[in-house]
């Protein structure tokens, strides 16, 4: 459901040299490619041409994909190939086989390095991934009645988890969601996430009511922050309920942007009262207001964070949500048919708008079937 890991990884290909992290198998051609050049050309043409110069960043080249005893390997290859003379490649006097000697040790040794740093990579890379499965497992593509499809993306270039979190449960009172923000993003606020998600998962079990569910979180981020000196610990939450035998979503908002209502070719955002964000410790005194909205087939509703509404292009310029949403579906009306595909391509309009996005994004589509 959630492609963050997945387009990171194409992104690790498309920047592995800026990335450090492994190269894609193309990397590995040039090399041999490049000496079989060197040495058809040398044979085939007069002996006062002399291309021995190339074959000196075959090994530089090698040390980019290969491992240290491949290079090495390679780096024999080249000095042997120097070393003939019937191939007629390092004329004397026009070649230094030292300084290409000492060329390709010193390509071993970038082999070496680059290695064990991609063994270093990978191995965090794959501890991010974990973490990510621990807080933000995948979600399947049906919970109950209800088909769901999301979107996730870390505002922080290297991180899989931000201050994002997203889950959808089923309990004894329907289908019930959440989408939520926690101040700041980052692996700072992993931790907090980690803690909403885990609180979330057993008040839709407990409470009856998603005021209760929204009670449960509040009084969770209190007690986390009771200990810190100076913390200001909030996060903004949109709470759904999907309630099996009835053909009406409920919604409960704190301090979060209001979910979207997709009916055909219209795009409405839900009149939701927002109540106060949570941590603030008021949710028994001045709880959130409950919004029922009644559904009908084909009815979507899309629920997301603020890095979204807040991306801006080159001039400055909030994304324009509504008015970008309308003209995707009327263009096609069938995109909101596919959850999955429709998050995709509301991020890549984002993306095509901004260019980037400074915030972590959250996007949540629900399919409710009767």
């Amino acid at each position: 459901m959630i492609r963050a890991a997945a387009r990171r990884r194409d992104a690790d290909q498309r920047d592995w040299l800026l990335r450090g992290t492994p190269p894609p198998p193309w990397v590995r051609w040039p090399p041999p490619l490049l000496l079989a050049a060197v040495v058809l050309v040398q044979t085939l043409t007069p002996k006062t041409l002399d291309l021995s110069f190339l074959v000196a960043a075959v090994t530089p080249l090698a040390a980019l994909s290969y491992g240290p005893t491949a290079t090495a390997l390679l780096g024999g290859l080249v000095l042997l190939l120097l070393t003939l003379p019937g191939l007629g490649i390092g004329h004397p006097g026009n070649s230094d086989q030292l300084t290409i000697t000492f060329i390709v040790l010193l390509s071993v040794l970038f082999a070496w390095v680059r290695g064990r740093r991609e063994r270093q990579l990978v191995t965090v890379s794959t501890v991010a991934e974990a973490a990510q499965l621990a807080v933000l497992p995948p979600l399947p593509d049906r919970v109950g009645r209800v088909r769901c499809a999301g979107l996730y993306q870390a505002a922080q270039r290297e991180s899989l988890v931000g201050g994002d979190f997203f889950d959808v449960r089923t309990s004894a009172h329907g289908v019930r969601a959440l989408v939520g923000d926690v101040q700041g993003h980052g692996l700072a606020a992993v931790g907090t996430v980690a803690s909403l998600l885990g609180a979330f998962r057993e008040a839709v079990i407990d409470q009856a009511d998603l005021e209760g569910v929204a009670a449960r979180l509040d009084r969770r981020l209190i007690v986390d922050s009771a200990d810190e000196e100076n913390t200001e610990l909030f996060a903004t939450a949109v709470f759904l309920e999907f309630p099996d035998g009835s053909d009406v979503v409920h919604v409960v908002s704190c301090g979060h942007p209001a979910p979207l209502l997709l009916r055909g070719p219209e795009v409405t955002e839900l009149a939701v009262v927002s109540g106060p964000p949570l941590g603030l410790g008021i949710a028994g005194t001045d709880p959130p207001q409950r919004l029922t909205v009644p559904l009908f087939a084909g009815d979507r509703l899309l629920a997301l964070t603020d890095g979204v509404c807040e991306a801006r292009d080159a001039t400055g310029a909030f994304y324009p949500l509504l008015e970008r949403l309308t003209a995707m579906i009327e263009a096609d009306p069938q995109v909101i048919d596919d959850p999955a595909a429709f998050t995709e391509q509301v991020w890549s309009d984002v993306m095509r708008y901004a260019g980037t996005v400074r915030d972590d994004v959250t996007m949540m589509v629900f399919a409710p079937e009767r």
